[in-house]
């Protein structure tokens, strides 16, 4: 018999895929947003607990979700925003990298309160970009 948290779950992945191929730009944008703060929160408690293997695992993909971050943001059009987007992700791959190795919740901290501006900032141009679509 399953467990009601694999069910859930199953459910979590099925709604983000299905999310995936019916959402816009701009809200697969936020998606990955609220991934990466989802894992923040997983490694954060992992380190509460004293989970390695989960904390590691969700540093690793919490690193992963920001690399792809990086990987969207287009320079020639962005300009100056997206060049400094690309170095605050590079910050926060480093420090979330310093978070987990050093047991550092404080790193956690600041790299979710920065996301926290950055997914503010996003959400408030929605109505800007999808405006144009």
């Amino acid at each position: 018999m399953r467990s009601a948290s694999h069910a859930l779950n199953e459910y979590r992945q099925t709604y983000v895929e299905a999310g995936g191929v019916y959402a816009d730009p701009h809200s697969l944008i936020s998606m990955l947003f609220g991934g990466l703060q989802e894992r923040i929160a997983i490694a954060r408690g992992a380190l509460q607990r004293k989970d390695h293997a989960v904390k590691g695992k969700a540093v690793s993909q919490s690193i992963e979700i920001l690399a792809y971050l990086q990987s969207c943001l287009n320079v020639e059009q962005g300009g100056e925003i997206a060049k400094n987007l690309d170095g605050l992700y590079a910050y926060m791959s480093q420090q979330l990298f310093m978070a987990g190795a050093n047991n550092d919740d404080a790193l956690f901290e600041e790299v979710k309160y920065l996301l926290a501006e950055i997914q503010s900032g996003w959400d408030g141009i929605r109505s800007q970009v999808v405006g144009k679509s």
